[in-house]
This record gives structure tokens, C-alpha cells and sequence, in this order.
């Protein structure tokens, strides 16, 4: 798999290195060219903001200091939260055992976020899986009980809400249903019995890699909930939102545009500006510890939310961009990086005006992709054009 993507990059960047050098748009041309674009009704009065990497000028903009719907733009925030606040090599693990008194099972687990409810993606993912666990400690607690399921106890830690739904629902299906109770760490320690399951999840460094690649929203919420958890908070919707607007006063971003819901940009009730995002992505890429977030990204035309982006409708802009995607009903949106020739621009776009349909939101994602292949343009000698060509 590494080695197709090795070569597939390959072949796109010798591709674009033997076309002939075309013009790029200078600075000084892109906001006549942007404003033209614009007009255009497909993206219907977006917020946009454009940033020189290098510089921190604001090159372009447009309604960048009004409140929109980031969708899953969001998750850049969580993404910069947990490389602030968590161990990049850091793994969670979840143990279960027969407890130290007859009918009772433990469950010590760290706030996995990786746990998953569904068996063959866990497989396929290298998952942990709840309903192996949940199975496996059936079988055992029959084992030890004469085959029997009644009266049992669940003493449980480090278990998010949502697993413990899941967990009940699994069991009640199969005709057990345990008593559960939430115990301290060092409770569920003491009562620890026989081993029956043990799992380790990847890195968290590997979890924000997926989680941003393919825009996973669970994992995106787990993330800023264990970030906001590190950064004292705890794991509440209100701690994430103190989480968000603290990582943003310590990068000298003014949050007060900032609305937080969730972590993942599920719920219509995020509101967040251009200019917010585009500051986050320009003051995270100048620190080292956050080099993982730009690496993270889905890359134009190439890999995960952005592997069937640009190709064709803007095929120059191919492996140029390094961006996250959005898109809720009625709003399309991609903030990241931009390559034009000599420099890289950082941009966040936020259409939450558009229409209320499919065809509506690719219209919208089209227009993204055709006015980013404006300035996108590869790393090699090229001819600036002070130009400003309608799109």
C-alpha cells in the first residue's frame, strides 16, 4: 500500500514538474481575481480568508471575521488540541477481568477512543473491538458461574458514556443484563480477578493521523474531550469549548468569534470565522510540536476526504493542496495549505449559505477546487502574471 502511494505521488509530481512553467498569480493580483470569482453564484457569499505562510499577511478576505459553520473544518481545533495537550506516542489500553468476587466482572480501560462497536471494522482496522470483549467476558463469566448470567455485576473505569450504552444494548440482546457501576481506578484495581481480555490501541499520533485524513467524527470528539481531560477541563462539552478558546489565547488568536459545540463539526450550533482558522493554521505551522497536523491533512487529488478532489476540476492544483474538508447541509468548507510556485498560502473557506441539496453542495466544492487551481501552481521556475483573468 505504502508503495502505491509512493509511486502514484511520484508520477503526479514528475508530471507536473515536465509541463511547461505557466503563469502564477502574483499577490498583489489575487484579490481582483478572487472578488471576479466570487460573483460567481455557486459558493453564495462565502467567508474566505487568504495568508502568506511566510509573512502572516492576509492577502485576501471576505466576511473572514463573521460567524459560519465550520463542519468539519472543527476538527482542526481538536487536532491542534490534542498535539497541545496529549502525548503523540502516548497509547490507551483496555483490560477486563473476572473480579476478585464471585459474579462480578471488571472493566479498566483509559478512554480509548479507538474502541469500536463494529466487529469487521475493527478487524480491518486493527480496532478494538466491543463486541469481542463483550463476548469474550460472556463467555467466561458463564464459565465460572455454571453457565449461568444472572445477578451479575459490571464494576467499570475509564469507559466513555457512549461504550457503556453500546456495551448494555450487545448484552441485553443476548439476554444478559449486568448491574453496572462506575468505580475509581484504584476501586476497580483492587478488584481485579482472572485476565480475560487485554488491548492496546495504535499511537495517538496514528489516531489523529486517521482521524483527520478521513474525517472521522467519534474520533475527532474522543480526542478533544481526552485533550480538554489533559488540559484540566474534563471530559464535558463545556471543558472542550474552554479547551478550544485556551489553545487559541495562548496562540494570540482572538476567540470571540468562536462558538463550540462539539469537537467533530457534527452540530449546525459550531460557528467559527475564516480569520480563526486561517490564524490557527498559520500560527500551528511555525511550531514544531503541531508539525503532525500538516501532515495529517488530506493532499488534493491523492489521499483520504480529498482523493476524488481536483482531478477534474482543477488537475493543476493536484498534490498541491494540503487541506480539511467540511460539508453539512447547506454548507461545504476546506481550510489548509495552498503550494504556488515559491510560496505557500494558507486559506480557510466557509460556505454555509448554499443551497440545501447534493447538487447545490458539489457545485460549491467544484467552485473551491477551480479558484484554489488559480494559485496553485508546483515548486519550479514559472512566469508571474500580474494579470487578472476572469475564472
Amino acid at each position: 500500500m505504502r508503495n502505491k502511494f509512493f509511486f502514484a505521488v511520484l508520477a503526479i509530481t514528475t508530471a507536473l514538474s515536465a509541463l511547461p512553467a505557466q503563469a502564477v498569480l502574483s499577490a498583489a493580483s489575487i484579490p481582483a481575481v478572487f472578488d471576479e470569482f466570487l460573483k460567481l453564484p455557486a459558493l453564495a457569499n462565502p467567508a474566505v480568508v487568504l495568508i502568506d505562510g511566510i509573512s502572516g499577511e492576509v492577502i485576501y478576505e471576505r466576511n473572514s471575521q463573521s460567524q459560519r459553520k465550520p463542519a468539519s473544518v472543527m476538527k482542526l481545533l481538536s487536532g491542534a488540541a490534542t498535539l497541545e495537550y496529549l502525548d503523540p506516542g502516548a497509547t490507551f489500553e483496555t483490560r477486563v477481568y473476572l473480579g476478585s468476587h464471585a459474579k462480578t466482572l471488571v472493566i479498566e480501560g483509559s478512554f480509548d477512543p479507538w474502541l469500536s462497536l463494529n466487529n469487521l471494522e475493527a478487524k480491518k482496522m486493527h480496532r478494538t473491538s466491543l463486541p469481542r470483549f463483550a463476548t469474550y467476558s460472556m463467555v467466561a463469566l458463564k464459565s465460572t458461574n455454571h453457565g449461568s448470567l444472572k445477578n451479575i455485576s459490571v464494576k467499570y473505569y475509564g469507559l466513555y458514556s457512549q461504550d457503556i450504552a453500546n456495551l448494555k444494548k450487545f448484552w441485553a440482546k443476548r439476554g444478559f443484563k449486568p448491574t453496572f457501576s462506575s468505580v475509581s481506578r484504584d476501586t476497580a484495581l483492587a478488584a481485579e480477578g482472572e485476565s480475560v481480555f487485554s488491548s492496546q490501541s495504535p499511537t495517538v499520533k496514528e489516531i489523529l493521523n486517521f482521524t483527520l485524513l478521513w474525517s472521522d467524527n467519534l474520533l475527532a470528539e474522543r480526542l478533544a474531550r481526552l485533550a480538554s481531560k489533559a488540559a484540566g477541563y474534563g471530559l464535558t462539552d463545556l471543558g472542550v469549548a474552554t479547551t478550544f478558546h485556551s489553545l487559541l489565547n495562548r496562540l494570540n488568536i482572538d476567540a470571540s468569534q468562536l462558538v463550540v459545540a462539539d469537537g467533530s463539526g457534527l452540530s449546525k450550533e459550531n460557528r467559527a470565522s475564516a480569520q480563526i482558522i486561517g490564524q490557527l493554521l498559520y500560527e500551528t505551522r511555525k511550531e514544531e510540536k503541531f508539525a503532525l497536523l500538516y501532515k495529517s491533512l488530506p493532499v488534493s487529488g491523492i489521499s483520504g476526504t480529498l482523493k476524488n478532489r481536483f482531478i477534474t476540476t482543477a488537475p493543476s492544483a493536484v498534490g498541491l493542496i494540503h487541506a480539511k474538508t467540511g460539508s453539512l447541509n447547506g454548507t461545504v468548507t476546506l481550510a489548509g495549505f495552498v503550494e504556488s510556485s515559491d510560496r505557500e498560502y494558507i486559506f480557510a473557506i466557509l460556505a454555509d449559505e448554499i443551497p440545501r441539496s447534493t447538487r447545490a453542495s458539489d457545485k460549491a466544492r467544484a467552485a473551491i477546487d477551480r479558484l484554489l487551481g488559480r494559485i496553485a501552481a508546483p515548486n519550479i521556475p514559472a512566469e508571474i502574471s500580474e494579470a487578472t483573468p476572469v475564472p
